[in-house]
């Protein structure tokens, strides 16, 4: 049974980590898709492979979700049959740094801040009302456990992390005469290109956050978004929150010596 067949699921940040998990399982289970992201040509990678072995539809657009001007362009721009968007999953996120607050980077806080609050806002401004208006769909926000408690020197990442929580619950009560559906899916220590996008290309400070332990993998967050997006009708998912088994909040980690 394909549990999505026929719907269309608008992704953002999907050319790597828990964005192409998500479009690979949401395609599995036949829904047609809008990738975005910045990186084009890996989209279009993801997207051939996806159409010739799950026989969906896949648009793929190039979108800095930063930008607002051309986050409305895009959307505004999309045919008819394609802006009946079912599900959004606003995943575009990233960490720039691990400084104490005083010892911080503007040029680190404003790419945060502009890319997991603004580019949040900006998709769902322009996507929501189209759900509105058909009275019917769900937004999906890839939020994180730093959302839920502070971690040493994670100060601005944290904080637009909590934001997007409040977005979250927020856009739920804007929307709960509509009959739309809002999840955050909150995930922990999760081994995509996170830490490397953190650390600027450092491989050996990646490699180190996940050591002694065996973090999610951006598959497991993608099948509890699929949780969430495929309950019954009158179910809505609040909010999920996971993380690796050795892991039981931000700053408590178990990690095996070997």
């Amino acid at each position: 049974m394909n549990l999505l067949e026929g719907k269309i699921t608008f992704i953002t940040g999907a050319s790597s980590g828990i964005g192409k998990a998500c479009a690979e399982l949401f395609a599995k289970e036949k829904s047609n898709l809008i990738l975005t992201a910045r990186r084009i040509e890996r989209l279009k990678t993801i997207a051939n492979k996806l159409e010739k072995e799950f026989k969906i539809k896949v648009k793929c657009i190039q979108l800095d979700v930063r930008n607002y001007k051309q986050v409305e362009e895009v959307i505004s721009s999309l045919e008819t049959n394609w802006k009946k968007i079912d599900i959004l999953i606003n995943n575009a996120g990233l960490s720039r740094g691990l400084d104490k607050i005083y010892e911080g980077k503007k040029e680190d806080w404003d790419e945060m801040i502009d890319t997991n609050i603004k580019g949040l806002v900006y998709v769902t401004r322009h996507i929501l009302p189209l759900m509105v208006k058909r009275k019917k769909g769900q937004i999906i926000n890839i939020g994180s456990t730093a959302g839920h408690d502070v971690y040493p020197n994670g100060n601005i990442y944290s904080a637009t992390k909590f934001a997007v929580k409040a977005l979250s619950q927020s856009t739920r009560l804007d929307v709960l005469h509509n009959g739309i559906k809002v999840t955050s899916v909150d995930p922990g220590m999760v081994e995509t290109e996170f830490s490397m996008v953190r650390f600027r290309g450092d491989k050996e400070k990646a490699k180190n956050v996940y050591k002694g332990l065996k973090p999610l993998s951006p598959k497991d967050v993608a099948e509890a978004v699929l949780f969430a997006v495929t309950r019954p009708k009158e179910v809505n998912i609040n909010q999920i929150i996971l993380t690796p088994l050795a892991q039981a909040s931000s700053t408590q980690v178990h990690r095996k010596e070997k």
